[in-house]
């Protein structure tokens, strides 16, 4: 197993960010991902190693919120975008994932985002309207890193989470996905980087520990996967 699935427990983690047309995941238009791939080397320091990105077309019948649109300044229907079908996105995606996950072991990918249940819901909807077989992201899993960033450097914003941790952030570049997932990016292997250095990984082993939390684990990922039922 390489290091990198054994630090996650399988989990091949996928840094995600999304510019939309609103709040709801199923109604509005989603206009901008950007995915970034991560990667280990030999002395467990995480770091990216390549970026998706690509502006969508918004889908058919999706709403379009003038207060959205004024926020992210996306025009959705200006050419030169070059957006792309949210199909054609999202295959893109999800077949370079697949392949990193496979070359790092891991057996599912899991969405890191800043306020993630945001990104990720706007992500599983496109996958489901999409009709997109056997995705590589598991359903509800997902790693914050507001969280992360409030308990490692006492900040909740990205861009004061990333100055706290030493990461140059552009504010007039912010609000693209392209750029957010970047410094998202960074933060995350800041955060998991350091907690390696202070001698919090590997943790100690504890010989009281025993199948019975692997065995929960395995049954709620078989429950997700359909292989058993509830």
């Amino acid at each position: 197993m390489s290091s990198l699935a054994n630090r996650f427990r399988g989990y091949y983690p996928v840094v995600i960010d999304v510019e939309t047309a609103g709040f709801n995941a199923k109604t509005d238009a989603l206009l901008e991902i950007a995915a970034t791939l991560l990667t280990m080397d030999d002395d467990g320091v995480l770091k990216p190693l390549e970026t998706l990105h690509f502006h969508v077309e918004p889908f058919e019948g999706a709403v379009l919120n003038p207060s959205s649109l004024a926020f992210n300044g996306i025009d959705p229907f200006n050419p030169l975008r070059g957006a792309v079908a949210e199909r054609d996105a999202l295959n893109e995606i999800c077949k370079a994932v697949r392949k990193a996950q496979k070359d790092h072991d891991c057996q599912r990918a899991v969405v890191v985002a800043h306020n993630s249940a945001f990104d990720q819901g706007f992500l599983n909807a496109a996958i489901e309207r999409c009709k997109i077989k056997r995705s590589p992201f598991h359903a509800f899993v997902s790693f914050d890193t507001t969280t992360l960033a409030a308990l490692a450097l006492g900040q909740t914003v990205l861009a004061k989470a990333c100055v706290a941790a030493g990461i140059p952030f552009d504010n007039k570049e912010a609000h693209s996905a392209l750029y957010d997932t970047e410094r998202t990016a960074e933060l995350f292997c800041h955060i998991v980087n350091r907690f390696q250095q202070l001698g919090g990984w590997p943790p100690a082993e504890d010989a009281s520990l025993d199948t019975d939390v692997d065995d929960a684990e395995n049954n709620a990922d078989a429950l997700e996967d359909g292989t058993i039922t509830s």
